[in-house]
């Protein structure tokens, strides 16, 4: 049985059970993905997959703690290297960042700052997605932590820090009859075209779910990838949008306006993302603790004992 064996167990699994989206992202063939599959079956003495007409459709009963127990290895192994790296280069090393846009541009960039002033010889790397694929990102090793919101599934193999809520606020062009209303109702913002997040993101589900909640139907002109997009377009004057109110800054965009909505819509809870029981260098540490000041090490090792 081989590392590499277990390697492309987990990532089909991961591809959604598809091994031509596997040996694609994985840069091989096909039929060297399954052979592989095929060997470790046959040592094991049981199906790791289940097949229809030679087709993997998805896991067998067995199968499902194979891929418990490959995690759990495939982890170990990378806390071994983790381990290396943390003895024989205690002042270098890397750290990959997995982030949404919001997290990246708005809040993150002070923080960085703190962080290369201290650990100038850690090389940090910062990867961009949804909140649930910088949590995949996570849970495949290509990232050693992941700063997001809420996402759209569960991640049980990984370990979640809570570490502040965004509250959300609405932006509007400078100008804009909106702004003459003190506290903004549901109805009211319905009036107008409405610039949201992506479905992918927390924001755009806990908006439609104030409106649905009210029995409004809202007026969504289109969902944008991220904030800057959207004050972009009502810079435009074709909407107004709801975002998070870390994204606008009274000096910068003298064009916008911002309506708190806090009463109006649910704030989300941007956390950090880590593997459970991973071995986390002590420049993760420290950046945790900066980005958070209340995630000591002491919290920290503590969720993720919960875990284990």
């Amino acid at each position: 049985m081989k590392l590499q064996q277990l390697r492309y167990v987990l990532e089909v699994f991961r591809h959604g059970n598809h091994i031509s989206n596997t040996a694609e992202a994985l840069h091989t063939s096909q039929p060297g993905i399954s052979k592989h599959i095929q060997m470790i079956e046959s040592e094991l003495g049981f199906e790791i997959f289940s097949r229809k007409r030679n087709r993997i459709v998805g896991l067998t009963e067995p199968g499902r703690e194979v891929i418990t127990i490959v995690q759990r290895v495939l982890n170990d192994i990378d806390n071994l290297k983790r381990l290396g790296e943390e003895i024989t280069s205690r002042d270098g090393g890397s750290l990959t960042i997995a982030t949404t846009h919001t997290q990246a541009r708005y809040v993150l960039p002070k923080v960085i700052e703190r962080f290369i002033q201290r650990h100038p010889a850690v090389q940090l790397h910062l990867r961009q997605g949804n909140p649930t694929q910088i949590c995949e990102m996570v849970e495949s090793g290509d990232a050693d932590l992941a700063i997001g919101t809420e996402t759209l599934r569960p991640f049980p193999s990984l370990v979640r820090l809570d570490c502040f809520e965004l509250e959300r606020c609405i932006i509007t062009k400078a100008g804009h009859p909106l702004l003459k209303i003190r506290r903004p109702s549901l109805h009211d913002v319905a009036a107008y075209p409405i610039i949201t997040h992506d479905p992918a993101f927390s924001g755009r589900w806990k908006v439609m779910n104030a409106f649905k909640q009210a029995g409004i139907q809202p007026n969504i002109i289109f969902g944008a990838v991220d904030a800057d997009v959207s004050k972009t377009y009502v810079e435009l004057g074709l909407g107004i949008a709801v975002m998070t109110a870390v994204t606008f800054n009274r000096r910068k965009d003298q064009g916008l306006r911002a309506i708190d909505a806090t009463h109006l819509f649910q704030s989300s809870m941007t956390s950090i993302s880590l593997r459970a029981n991973s071995y986390l260098r002590n420049h993760t540490y420290d950046f945790i603790r900066l980005f958070a000041p209340q995630l000591t090490r002491e919290a920290v090792d503590a969720a993720m004992q919960q875990v284990q």
